[in-house]
């Protein structure tokens, strides 16, 4: 049964990469940046539940959607100050611009909120299920059920509704879909506030299982994140998913089998070779350039 465990562990870790790196896909997907800044929104949602929930005693639920809120509005702001500017920019204008924002974050911080580690408490029930010798918690259960959901309604709202819809189209073609009537800057916008969303969950969720919460807690997940986004092909969001649950399997597994001290080597070592034999990523779709 041990075996088990540890799967399921792994699948719990993996569905908090997963809702990270759909964050990362989407705004790569339809903005064609790289947020490298993603994985601090994690941190700054991660911090204000904190002091809404464990400091002054509000309710789980409108702690995390406060969180929520407060990232949502990070994210937009991140985004009309740092990167909408940078719209006609070289792509190593975007990713050093992304980088400084990275670091102002933890450096804002670590001036607000030192380095000292604070002790984040669950919004969820610290119990377990036994079912038959595999013991499962109740974070592992909500984690995983809350990246299914998130899984499904995203889906949905990008295949469904009218925005979702004028994301696709961005996404093919921002001046053929500017030529439609679909306002561009609002569309990326809109983007960002989702995915700056879902990194407030992810943080929560993140820091339920792993309670020592810093400046820097963000970094780590953050890459390993974007590292699932593209083993499952960055810009598809089934690959997002499908590359969050993988790697924190994988991960989870070599820890337990092989080492704690080079699971994260083995980790990008199996992204290296996904990446060799699928350049793409597993779901990814290879682009055609035209000449």
């Amino acid at each position: 049964m041990s075996f088990l465990n540890y799967l399921v562990s792994g699948l719990s870790l993996g569905s908090v990469y997963a809702i990270i790196a759909l964050g990362y896909t989407m705004v790569y997907g339809i903005a064609k940046m790289l947020n490298f800044a993603h994985g601090d929104v994690i941190m700054v949602g991660a911090y204000v539940c904190f002091f809404a929930f464990t400091r002054y005693g509000l309710n789980p639920f409108i702690s995390v959607i406060l969180a929520m809120l407060v990232c949502t509005c990070l994210g937009i702001v991140i985004e009309k100050l740092a990167y909408k500017p940078l719209r006609a920019a070289p792509s190593l204008a975007v990713l050093i611009t992304a980088i400084g924002v990275s670091y102002l974050l933890q450096n804002l911080a670590l001036l607000f909120w030192s380095s000292n580690p604070k002790v984040f408490n669950s919004i969820i029930p610290n119990k377990s299920l036994d079912l038959g010798g595999l013991t499962v918690s109740y974070i592992t259960l909500f984690t995983i059920a809350v990246c299914i959901v998130i899984m499904i309604v995203l889906t949905t709202f990008i295949n469904k509704t009218k925005l979702g819809k004028a994301m696709r189209a961005v996404s093919e073609d921002k001046g053929a879909a500017q030529l439609m009537g679909i306002d561009v800057n609002t569309t990326i916008s809109v983007t960002f506030a989702i995915g700056s969303g879902l990194a407030a969950i992810a943080g929560v969720l993140l820091c339920s299982a792993y309670p020592n919460l810093t400046p820097t807690t963000g970094s780590m997940p953050g890459i390993k994140a974007f590292t699932a986004a593209v083993f499952g092909g960055i810009g598809s969001i089934p690959g997002a998913f499908l590359g969050g649950l993988m790697l924190g399997v994988i991960e989870n597994l070599a820890k337990a089998y092989i080492s704690t001290q080079i699971s994260d080597a083995i980790v990008f070592g199996v992204l290296i070779i996904v990446l060799l034999v699928k350049p793409a990523g597993l779901l990814g779709k290879r682009a055609q350039e035209k000449v």
